[in-house]
């Protein structure tokens, strides 16, 4: 018979395994490459329900039955809201057809130089020719870009072309409009290591993105009516433009917005390019320090109110009543600061505690921290999926476990205060370094100075002052000066030599064991049980991502949209063939795509080669070549050209050759003369033979048929397993000449989802596949990787990672 203490001890670990069987249970429904049917995961949900009310009925077999019972009623939670979000996805029928959408602003728009971005409520929708069929039915939340006058289209500015929005209307948030769009399904780059953009928009509630169209035969936008919907959105649109106007720095305007309101997007790149060298990028957004920061403070100031008033008392313990204030005010803070989900996190963390706190529970610690993570999994499953989630729930864990001190017994003194706060700096960092490496391959090594100074300034000083500049504008000017001065720390910290450290990305099974190993070493035990965390540690810190043998070499084709970038990679050595387009003034290939992803190999480019001039091709050049500044720069780019001023280098020149680990590289394209014979930037663009007598690969850059005729004419090793498809399949590119001469056997196309040029044209690929060829497209591949290990296969990003909410292009 069970003792009253070991039924309870028994229950809390029944516990304890349910909710560590609900978080495995949603990590592997996350996996699935394709959702089930409804009823599959109702079915899931309600056995792992049932099994847990019944749990008695398992005897012995308790906690196996909890854990299974747990994962069940997880993962059945999980697909069934999954197969809800998936139920508003966007008829792909209905992409790139016009349509006229009348919808409630829900966002505060964002503003740049190509134009507007915002979030529309769509209410109805028609066709816009006024066609008597059936209305279309749009996703019911659409994410729609209103350019200015020559700008380029899914807000990628194309070279050459004004970027003024002065004919973009000037909406706001809460407001109805009636407006032609042009939409298509969200479509996403698709890396290794990389940003995941579709889930992104999936966890938003987003299943459709478009443009306002605003051309001579299409109806003009109307504004129709001011609601009372969002009126929260409302009012952080009109503080972050009061923001602005007040404080005459954008720089540091932006970071007083971003701190206020949670706007994100007010800093610019080279700000969150220095807070994250330091290791302070996550207070300079709505995070969870803020808002527990907030909920701490509010509580203190609610809890002494309450005491003010003895009915009151009466009623609710003054303890109770502080708890709850805290919780209720930090909520309408997370609100305010736009509900991102780092703060939806904390909020449903801290209700959580209440809720125990309020209902006389006390678990250990382990319990407590896991049930708030199955509360806001259970909330938001795809949070597992997000490095914020990870971040935030390892570090309250690591302080948790590392806690030598209870409650009573805390010293608070001055000194005693001061310790605690650098220990659990410290331990922070030590447990969160490997954890950080597998997520961002880079850590800050000046980020436990940067933090010791920036979180005090940070919380203490700036965050109330651009609170109550709300109140009293005056001071946000004082915010500014308090953040100038901040920033004049960081950007010299950002600009030592060692202020960051990039390894190559580790195995996550590796990872895990580095977390534990840093957590232990924290730890309060001896030294010699500490001393074991050094073999958990000391695997990540040393990893490095395995290369080709000597004489082999191997290609990723990166998923940049509209533009070229391939990553040659031997023993030793590493090239980049072109560096994707540039998408914005803000934002470009190099930044989003390239960098991470040479981080995450942990390469050191040894050559850059730029086939020619065009910005889809040299858009992201100097985000790797401020990376990377020993790169060698190889290109077909004018003396003039802006790259070549600020980074001299060679000049792709026919006959160029040199070996690499037993690999042949040999510039077939341009000729000398070919620079003074015409004006043309493709008409002289780098084509790269690579080969080990075993195996070929052809980069051949935007040449067309003129050039494709001259290099059969001219004879010499063409002849290749793969060939990168020339002008990324225009009709003016891959002549059948070339075509026979070459014999690919996998054409590589890199080109951009429903891009505005065709590409690559149905002939084009009409005469690969009449020829046996495989053509493998970005779009339906995302990352492409081929080793000259096995010349006949092409691995794919899309397949080899295949998630449910990732758009499948029919």
């Amino acid at each position: 018979m069970l003792t009253p203490s070991r039924a309870s001890g028994r229950g809390v670990s029944w516990a304890f395994a349910a909710l560590g069987g609900s978080l495995a249970g949603a990590a592997l429904q996350l996996h699935q490459p394709t959702l089930w049917r409804a009823g599959a995961y109702a079915a899931l949900l309600f056995a792992g329900v049932a099994g847990l009310w019944w749990r008695r009925a398992f005897g012995r077999l308790l906690l196996v039955a909890a854990l299974v019972c747990g994962a069940l009623a997880g993962a059945g939670l999980a697909g069934w809201r999954a197969v809800a979000y998936a139920g508003d996805a966007l008829d792909p029928s209905l992409e790139g057809r016009d349509l006229q959408v009348t919808g409630v602003v829900s966002q505060m728009p964002q503003r740049n130089e190509t134009g507007t971005r915002f979030h529309l409520d769509v209410e109805s929708a028609r066709w816009a020719d006024a066609r008597n069929d059936a209305p279309p039915v749009v996703p019911s939340r659409i994410a729609l870009g209103w350019y200015g006058e020559n700008t380029g289209l899914w807000g990628h500015a194309m070279e050459g072309r004004a970027t003024s929005s002065a004919a973009v209307g000037a909406l706001h948030a809460g407001e109805r409009w009636q407006l032609t769009v042009r939409l298509r399904a969200p479509h996403g780059n698709l890396n290794p290591h990389g940003f995941d953009s579709e889930l992104w928009l999936w966890e938003q509630g987003v299943h459709a993105n478009g443009y306002v169209r605003t051309g001579t035969h299409d109806a003009a936008p109307a504004y129709v009516a001011n609601t009372w919907w969002h009126p929260i959105e409302r009012a952080r649109e009109a503080v972050r433009d009061a923001v602005f106007e007040r404080v005459a720095d954008r720089r540091q305007a932006g970071v007083i917005a971003a701190l206020v309101t949670g706007d994100q997007g007010a800093i610019d790149r080279a700000g969150w390019d220095v807070f994250r060298a330091t290791g302070v990028a996550h207070l300079m957004s709505i995070s969870g320090l803020h808002i527990t920061m907030f909920a701490w403070l509010a509580a203190h100031i609610a809890g002494a109110l309450w005491r003010r008033s003895t009915r009151l008392m009466l009623r609710l313990p003054a303890p109770q009543a502080a708890l709850i204030g805290g919780v209720l005010l930090a909520t309408l803070y997370a609100l305010f600061s736009g509900w991102g989900v780092p703060s939806q996190r904390t909020v449903w963390m801290l209700a959580t505690v209440a809720l125990l706190r309020l209902t006389g529970r006390r678990w250990p610690w382990p319990h407590v921290w896991l049930l708030t993570a199955a509360v806001v999994v259970a909330i938001d499953p795809w949070a597992l999926m997000q490095a914020g989630f990870w971040l935030s729930f390892v570090a309250v864990g690591v302080l948790f476990a590392t806690d030598s001190t209870e409650a009573g017994e805390r010293k608070t003194g001055a000194a005693q205060r001061l310790f605690l706060f650098f220990r659990e700096q410290w331990v922070i960092t030590l447990a969160l370094t490997p954890l950080s490496l597998l997520l961002f391959q880079q850590v800050s090594v000046v980020g436990l100075l940067a933090n010791a100074i920036a979180i005090p300034w940070v919380t203490l000083v700036i965050t109330p002052l651009v609170m109550l500049g709300a109140v009293a504008a005056p001071l946000w000017d004082v915010a500014a000066w308090a953040v100038q001065a901040l920033a004049v720390l960081l950007q010299w910290l950002a600009g030592l030599p060692f202020a960051t450290l990039s390894m190559a990305a580790p195995p996550w099974w590796m990872a895990a064991c580095g977390v534990a190993g840093g957590a232990l070493l924290a730890m309060p035990l001896p030294r010699s049980m500490r001393a074991l965390g050094l073999p958990l540690l000391l695997p990540v810190l040393l990893w490095q991502m395995p290369r080709p043998a000597t004489g082999e070499f191997e290609l990723l084709a990166a998923d940049i949209g509209q533009g070229s970038a391939v990553l040659v990679r031997t023993a030793t050595h590493s090239l980049l063939y072109d560096a994707g387009p540039r998408y914005s003034l803000e934002s470009d290939a190099g930044h989003r795509v390239l960098v991470p992803l040479l981080r995450a190999f942990d390469e050191r480019l040894d050559m850059l080669v730029l086939s020619h001039r065009d910005i889809d091709h040299t858009g992201g050049a100097p985000a790797v070549l401020a990376m990377q500044p020993g790169t060698l720069l190889l290109s077909s780019i004018e003396a003039t050209h802006p790259l070549r001023a600020q980074h001299p280098g060679a000049v792709c020149e026919a006959g160029r050759q040199w070996n690499w680990d037993g690999v042949h590289f040999e510039l077939l394209h341009p000729l000398a003369s070919d620079y003074t014979a015409t004006a043309k930037s493709n008409a002289v663009s780098c084509v790269l033979r690579i080969g080990n007598g075993r195996a070929a690969v052809l980069l051949a850059g935007d040449i067309e048929r003129d050039q494709e005729r001259a290099l059969v004419q001219r004879g010499g090793a063409l002849a290749a397993d793969v060939l990168l498809v020339p002008h990324h399949g225009s009709k003016t590119s891959s002549s059948e000449a070339l075509l026979d001469t070459v014999h690919p056997r996998i054409a590589l196309v890199q080109a951009g989802y429903r891009n505005r040029f065709g590409h690559p044209a149905k002939e084009v690929v009409a005469r690969y596949t009449a020829r046996g060829v495989r053509v493998v497209e970005s779009v339906r591949c995302g990352a492409a990787q081929w080793t000259s290990v096995r010349p006949a296969e092409v691995a794919c990003e899309r397949d080899r990672h295949a998630r449910y909410w990732q758009h499948r292009v029919p």
